[in-house]
């Protein structure tokens, strides 16, 4: 690897790091954190780990979200992120929350319509 591709991984990084500073410290003043996970600089994939009390938080899918929509617009070398919240069991000690009405590609295309009311 080239000094040159290092110093460009480096700046995604420091990139991704600054935008998660700037958007989000109510993460942070809530008791939560947030982690880069991996950085894919050949497809443009980041994977953010949210833990502390982002697992389990009510408002952690609506903050998954804003991760999700804003880091593509922000950072043109993003194209796709993952974010994961400690919620549950998977790799990356967390559970990836879906959204009402949104086709997950594990599931062999059901829609997710969301919990179901109690009444």
């Amino acid at each position: 690897m080239s000094t040159e591709t290092q110093n460009d991984g480096d700046d995604l990084k420091e990139n991704v790091t600054n935008f998660l500073r700037r958007n989000f410290p109510q993460i942070q003043m809530h008791g939560g954190n947030a982690a880069i996970r991996d950085i894919d600089r050949e497809t443009g994939e980041v994977t953010i780990a949210l833990g502390g009390a982002c697992s389990g938080c009510g408002i952690s899918p609506m903050t998954i979200q804003a991760i999700k929509s804003r880091m593509v617009k922000e950072i043109p070398e993003i194209e796709k992120v993952n974010a994961h919240t400690g919620a549950g069991g998977d790799e990356m000690g967390g559970a990836t929350p879906s959204f009402p009405g949104e086709t997950v590609d594990d599931d062999a295309g059901e829609s997710d319509e969301g919990p179901a009311a109690p009444f």
